[in-house]
């Protein structure tokens, strides 16, 4: 057969292996997709009725574009083959048995608005806060329980959970979701979890319809199995278990999203299930070169919890990984245009060639703007443009008003956000008594009592003093200053810090990158006046985002690196690996989660073919204070024989130790990034210094027993121990709850500002 000519023998051995449990274990760049096409090709001409055949797969892309390859091998017969996403197969599946559960065959999906809007309604109607129960949080904490088969009967009924939601005050959370499926059955609804959920419920009670679907599907292919979750492993499982033909294909190395539930112990626990499993590795990297493949090796050994394998490529060497270092991550986002100009000038790449990676959104800031000074075009994906995001946009719009209060358009969009009681039908009745009376929206909403009456013209009169003092206190500071004011003032801070869902977290640190943008701005040296007035004149330029106009243009990629997962690029930056922001400061807690931080690190290495650059910057504005950062252990992680060191001449010897200024790389033994000089006296002198070939300091390791304590019971003079920069005094507080920051004193590194909500100190005394 021609299709297996072309495959390795470890393809091939996967390939024409089809009866029983299986588990391919497929590296990066190791022609996975070749592999699952090929092997559901060969069963069909083997004699497998295509109809016979389940492939579950993570994306739509991924099923259109394998059901084409097996096209091109088989024929119409691939049209038979159930092949999709799990929520599109089972929901196929609901459609033909939901009378059965006590839904309507033509039952309706609610998508994500739909969900949260039957949430605001209930949590209306029963008087809660909807700060505490933002609507955000509670859907994500019903999808948690459903994504682990946990219906609302079985939530009220258990007291470890009931437990928990009080100690977080939010005790009706079980009530909540007892009322959601309530209003969502009552409507015959089923929203994307429950095509997840209601299947489960649905093999588990009847097993005529069990039995029938495992009789049905005598071959199951799994794409991608380290993503799955408990929902998902337990539907497979049930349905492989009359035949036990099941294959399973993925990489625990590039397992990323527990956040969204999925759970790498399937993968790596899969054996458990199956005792006769054959493991199949594709281990050869068609991809990517060899010192790419090697970091990528280095980085990833790091992990404990994995299944061993050994990623080699036959790729040319390649060049090594440069390491580029900035002062400030605006000079990170120059760094890394100027690079891609120079690439592209010296080796005439498309402009697609190149991707900037990076760990969240926010990043995206610095990259766009030094991508816009070179004329440099891009393309975020993944999410929107920086300045195009709701909560961005919502803060702009109140500069705007507060510049030009005759800006309709922005006072339409921020008069009742945060909500203050002036709602569609209260901005209706100021646009037709500005119609009627021929004035503008502002007249009105400035006049209140002469064009409306009773609460509206209170509410509005409200408003309208608030903007004025915005134009007043603009007037008096500086760019900064004026933003960080509004942005109290207005609301919008308080807003998102108290919406604790992922969402609301990254919201709220793109504001912070915002607020930080605009203090740089404010400290430029090269522009006299620094009023806010001026910043968004560079903004209204900046945000004239030409690109849209031919969506088939060559561009740049720019997204966060999760959404990167499965994509190859010809050069790739993975930028802003720093301690606390890569690996995340959540990360740091336990080895679980760093561990998924380092998967994330070897998925951003391996979407790269032929250039690999690492950036960071030492220092980045946080909340208007400019902080020290480190760099990440990541790159500490890696053997410097890969490496090659691109920085500009250092203001510190943090940098030093290692690089030959001649050959412009790493020496073989290169000193640690932060190592002390060694003494010329005494008995430190002679006493023999530690081998090491790695490239920053060892951290400080955490007293037994280390837990930071609540912001509220820190006191100037405090003995304290941080995790990662040891013990330290707290020299002073500054601030109110919950936005305390403390300077404190480290020994060996100085002082410090830390924000205590995110600091994690542990008072010692």
């Amino acid at each position: 057969m021609d299709y297996l000519e072309g495959l390795n023998p470890q393809q091939r051995a996967a390939v024409e292996n089809t009866e029983g449990p299986v588990m391919i274990v497929a590296g990066a760049g190791s022609g996975k997709t070749r592999v699952i096409t090929y092997r559901v090709a060969h069963l069909i001409n083997k004699g497998v009725d295509p109809f016979n055949i389940l492939v579950l797969t993570f994306t739509n892309k991924a099923s259109k574009d394998m059901r084409e390859r097996i096209g091109k091998v088989v024929g119409s017969e691939a049209k038979n083959i159930w092949m999709g996403t799990f929520h599109s197969v089972f929901a196929k599946i609901l459609r033909v048995e939901a009378t059965k559960i006590g839904y309507p065959s033509n039952f309706t999906i609610y998508d994500t608005d739909d969900s949260k809007s039957v949430i605001r309604a209930i949590l209306k109607e029963m008087q809660l806060d909807d700060k505490l129960y933002a609507a955000n949080f509670v859907f994500n904490r019903i999808s948690s329980a459903k994504n682990n088969l946990i219906s609302a009967a079985e939530y009220l009924n258990n007291d470890q959970i009931q437990s928990e939601d009080v100690q977080n005050k939010r005790p009706l959370l079980g009530l909540i979701y007892e009322q959601y499926a309530k209003r969502c059955f009552r409507a015959g609804a089923m929203d994307f979890d429950d095509l997840l959920f209601k299947t489960n419920i649905l093999l588990r009670e009847h097993t005529d319809v069990l039995n029938k679907y495992q009789q049905k599907f005598k071959y199951l292919m799994v794409d991608e199995y380290q993503d799955t979750n408990f929902s998902q492993y337990t539907i497979v499982k049930k349905l492989a278990a009359a035949y036990q033909n099941i294959c399973v294909v993925g990489d625990d190395a590039q397992s990323i999203y527990a956040f969204r539930g999925a759970n790498i112990q399937n993968i790596l626990n899969f054996e458990r299930d199956y005792p006769d499993l054959k493991v199949y590795k594709l281990e050869q990297n068609y991809r990517s070169t060899q010192n790419i493949v090697e970091v990528a090796n280095s980085i990833i050994a790091n992990n404990k919890n994995q299944l061993k394998k050994n990623v080699f490529s036959a790729n040319e060497d390649g060049d090594r990984i440069k390491v580029s270092r900035a002062f400030t991550d605006n000079e990170e986002g120059k760094l890394v245009a100027e690079s891609i100009m120079g690439e592209r000038t010296l080796k005439g790449y498309l402009y697609n060639d190149f991707a900037i990676l990076y760990r969240t959104n926010a990043q995206s800031r610095a990259m766009e703007e030094g991508l816009r000074k070179l004329n440099l075009p891009y393309k975020i994906y993944g999410g929107t443009s920086f300045y195009q995001r709701k909560e961005i946009k919502d803060l702009l719009a109140y500069f705007r008003v507060t510049f030009n209060p005759q800006d309709e358009e922005a006072i339409k969009r921020v008069i009742n956000y945060p909500k203050r009681g002036i709602g569609d039908t209260s901005i209706d009745k100021i646009i037709v008594a500005a119609a009627t009376h021929d004035k503008s929206m502002w007249e009105v909403i400035s006049n209140p009592h002469m064009y409306v009456e009773g609460r509206l013209a209170n509410q509005l009169n409200d408003f309208a003093m608030m903007i004025q003092s915005f134009m007043a206190e603009a007037k008096k500071l500086d760019a900064y200053d004026a933003a960080l004011y509004i942005a109290q003032h207005a609301g919008i801070l308080k807003e998102l810090y108290n919406d604790d869902s992922v969402e609301g977290r990254s919201r709220y640190e793109n504001i912070q990158e915002l607020l930080n943008g605009i203090k740089e701005f404010s400290e430029r040296e090269d522009i006299e006046d620094k009023g806010l007035a001026v910043f968004m004149q560079d903004v209204a330029l900046l945000t004239n985002d030409d690109n849209e106009k031919d969506k088939n243009k060559d561009t740049i990629s720019l997204m966060t690196i999760h959404s990167a997962k499965g994509l190859e690029f010809k050069n790739v930056f993975v930028v802003g690996l720093e301690e606390n922001l890569f690996p995340s400061q959540l990360s740091l807690n336990n080895r679980t989660d760093l561990e998924e931080e380092r998967r994330l690190f070897y998925v951003a290495i391996t979407r790269a073919e032929k250039k690999l650059t690492i950036t960071y910057s030492t220092s980045r504005y946080r909340w208007g204070t400019l902080t020290t950062c480190e760099p990440s252990r990541f790159i500490n992680e890696i053997d410097a024989k890969y490496l090659e060191l691109d920085v500009k001449p250092a203001k510190s010897n943090a940098l030093e130790g290692g690089f030959d200024d001649e050959r412009k790389s790493w020496t073989s033994q290169p000193r640690d990034f932060f190592s002390k000089p060694k003494p010329t006296s005494g008995p430190a002198a002679t006493a023999p210094r530690p081998k090491t070939t790695s490239l920053l300091a060892k951290a400080h390791v955490p007293s037994p027993g280390f837990a930071p304590s609540a912001p509220i019971e820190f006191q100037g003079g405090m003995e304290v121990e941080h995790e990662k920069f040891g013990f330290g005094k707290i020299i002073s507080l500054e601030g109110n709850l919950p936005d305390v920051k403390a300077t404190v004193f480290f020994q060996g590194l100085g002082n410090k500002q830390l924000l205590l909500k995110y600091a994690k100190l542990m008072i010692v005394k």
